[in-house]
């Protein structure tokens, strides 16, 4: 990618990851335009392309075929990905409301959230049916469905071709599987209506191979447990019961004050809605001047008018009309690998339709899989000796810090400590003791893992804390200091909200106030906190070890290495949101468990290891770890067997020399960031502490014990 040479100045919203935007985002990594930062927000890492969504029901593709991996298509577009639900945009403002965070401002906004085949009205529906839209949750409950054992009964309500191609599917998938019972496909009218008289004979035809029961000109009356009622009394059985019909526009959608059409956002043949800052394409859309249908085939070849437009206007060039044609290719999946082909009432079917169907749906995913290579720049043929094996990308977060080599030789002049003033070595923080009240001040930062200045706020505050909490103190106050990209006053206030909102939130819930901080403009985004606490005894050191205690880790391991393959586009877009959650699970809760620990310290920039060694070197004794037993996070030891590692991976190495360097153990050098506890706590205890942590929500683990060995470490 090249790098951002232009100051910030204007902001674009992509609202959803649908067709047109995921498009958009791709395109727009080919060729950005200088000085706009872009947003993508989107409820989950991925969005399912409906194309295949008939396959994957079927059989013939995996979870992850179906997926549009959203993390790493904005780090190849260079934008920055919002994981979180849109509940409202306010034109007044200016801004996009999403749950759980401080609002987003925008100068240009595009929605591309689709529809939901949700059915409020009908009575039962959204308690006993699931809706075939939004595709990722349908996508996921079908998948649990299919894999049980015994005989399976499906009613689909809906006769449209979604529902159609589903409903094969599902007969093909239970029929493969050894248990199908029936299948029924429901319409309150003539199913596949829309397809004319030739298509639609041979549709129904393969609807008879499957032995799906076709019910026509029924009204649905009700949904029951495991039953659809109908109208006329039948009872329809189903262990499975799925809504195919109508496309419905998302609620959030009716208060935005934009114009609409039955729910839908008008838009003109610029694909602009009524307001000229927001834009909108796919499903989620009504154009104007010419309707057409809900079908995924309008927003692809809306996509590169739209991108147009956007960059148009932010400033950069005229807009160009959207002229959808009058008639599309319905490629319909017949439940097998087989498919309908039909444009113009001439249908085509067979094996030979499926595989024609299916190069083209591969071939547009193969555009979101296979990203362009950017090449980095080239060594100077002149250069000092040396920087060669420094050359590598920069990780960020705790993979950005140095070697605890060069920290320690560099304090190691320090004046000698007053007598009011107390060091605990090893870690970044001292007591101060004041006429009998004991604080303790400790001060981080972390450059970005993520352009999201809410939840790198959120990241940099809880790492901030982890000293404090692992001292077993009370955070008390915080000075903030934030430097971020250069950019126009409007972007700055923008950033500095999201950052101060999220910051005084965090901090508030951990008990301290926000009383300052500093700001400044710099090459990248950096955030960090210098934050005191109140303790009412002495401190957990790291020197109270004693042998035979039990270690107990209150998180996963591995965020070093996901952060670093996320950095090179390398990671799973549900590996990395995984991460992140696990970062933002404040320590508050493990603190107050594990306050009678002998030894405490939080998993950071040096690695399980390193850290655990800092203990060891601290109290005078060794330690055993039980590599099986400690918590790894997805994808960590899968992306270290592909050779992708920290920045720091090589200093923590050197720390822990004896431990072996191969496999899952190498995990343990990974460089943390917001990574978990580490406590030393007596044997005894250790089960009920490892209960009390597990019933608060922690993923920890008893992942060792300490030895009366100097300086040793092993393996178990």
């Amino acid at each position: 990618m090249t790098m951002q040479t232009l100051p910030l100045t204007k902001d674009l919203v992509l609202i959803g990851g649908g067709h047109a935007h995921a498009l958009v985002l791709r395109m727009w990594g080919m060729n950005p335009l200088p000085g706009a930062r872009v947003t993508v927000i989107n409820p989950g890492p991925s969005a399912p392309y409906s194309g295949m969504l008939p396959g994957f029901v079927a059989g013939h593709y995996g979870r992850d075929d179906l997926d549009i991996d959203l993390v790493r298509l904005a780090r190849f577009a260079g934008a920055r990905v919002i994981l979180g639900a849109v509940d409202g945009i306010d034109l007044s403002a200016g801004t996009v409301h999403v749950l759980g965070r401080p609002p987003i401002g925008f100068d240009v906004a595009s929605v591309d959230v689709g529809i939901s085949s949700e059915m409020p009205s009908m009575p039962g529906f959204m308690d006993h049916a699931i809706p075939a839209k939004p595709l990722g949750p349908f996508a996921a409950k079908w998948d649990a469905f299919r894999q049980g054992k015994g005989p399976a009964r499906v009613a689909v309500i809906g006769g449209g071709v979604a529902g159609a191609e589903l409903a094969m599917a599902m007969a093909h998938a239970l029929h493969h599987r050894g248990r199908f019972e029936a299948v029924t496909l429901i319409d309150q009218g003539k199913v596949l209506s829309v397809l004319g008289a030739g298509p639609r004979a041979k549709a129904l035809a393969a609807l008879a191979r499957l032995r799906v029961n076709v019910i026509e000109n029924a009204e649905v009356q009700a949904i029951e447990p495991g039953a659809v009622l109908l109208a006329d009394g039948r009872r329809i059985e189903g262990e499975f019961i799925n809504g195919a019909a109508g496309a419905r526009p998302w609620d959030w959608i009716g208060g935005t004050g934009l114009d609409l059409h039955e729910g839908f956002i008008k838009v003109d043949a610029q694909l602009r809605s009524s307001d000229p800052r927001v834009f909108a394409a796919g499903d989620c859309a009504h154009l104007t001047e010419s309707p057409r249908p809900k079908a995924g085939v309008f927003a692809v070849r809306q996509a590169p008018v739209l991108l147009n437009n956007l960059k148009a206007a932010l400033g950069a060039g005229r807009m160009k009309p959207y002229r959808p044609q009058k008639d599309y290719l319905k490629l319909i999946s017949l439940g097998g690998r087989e498919a309908l082909a039909e444009k113009k009432g001439l249908p085509l079917a067979g094996p030979l339709m499926w595989t024609w169907k299916n190069h083209i749906d591969q071939k547009f995913m193969r555009m979101f899989r296979d990203y362009p290579s950017m090449h980095a720049p080239t060594l100077p043929k002149i250069r000092a000796a040396g920087g060669e094996a420094l050359a590598k990308p920069l990780c960020a977060g705790c993979g950005s810090k140095l070697g605890k080599a060069a920290l320690s030789n560099a304090v190691a002049g320090l004046p000698k400590w007053r007598h009011d003033v107390h060091p605990l070595p090893g870690d970044d923080a001292a007591m101060l003791w004041m006429e009998g009240i004991r604080q303790v001040v400790t001060v981080d930062h972390l450059s970005a893992l993520t352009d999201d200045p809410a939840l790198m706020t959120e990241i940099a505050a809880i790492h901030a804390l982890g000293d404090v909490w692992a001292m077993g103190a009370q955070p008390q106050a915080a000075l903030a200091q934030i430097v971020v990209p250069r950019m126009s006053p409007a972007l700055q206030e923008r950033t500095l909200s999201e950052i101060m909102e999220v910051a005084g939130r965090v901090m508030q819930a951990a008990g301290a106030e926000i009383i300052g901080g500093h700001s400044t403009m710099g090459a990248g985004m950096t955030i960090g906190f210098t934050v005191t606490g109140l303790l009412d005894r002495q401190p957990i050191a790291l020197s109270g070890a004693q042998p035979g205690d039990a270690l107990i880790l209150t998180k996963p391991i591995g965020t070093g290495v996901l952060m670093a393959a996320e950095m090179a586009g390398k990671a799973k877009g549900a590996w990395v949101a995984n991460a992140f959650a696990s970062m933002v699970r404040p320590q508050s809760d493990a603190a107050r468990i594990l306050a009678e620990a002998h030894a405490m310290t939080d998993v950071t920039g040096f690695g399980l290891a390193g850290h655990l060694a800092g203990i060891c070197e601290a109290s005078g004794t060794g330690a055993v770890l039980r590599l099986a037993d400690i918590p790894v996070l997805d994808g960590a030891v899968e992306l270290l067997a592909q050779g992708i590692e920290s920045s720091l991976f090589e200093d923590n190495r050197a720390l822990v020399p004896g431990l072996p360097d191969k496999k899952r153990a190498r995990l343990l050098f990974d460089p943390q960031t917001c990574g978990g506890l580490l406590a030393a706590v007596d044997a005894a205890d250790a089960k009920r502490l490892l209960s009390d942590l597990k019933k608060s929500g922690y993923q920890a683990a008893i992942i060792g014990r300490i030895t009366d060995q100097p300086g040793w470490y092993g393996l178990d």
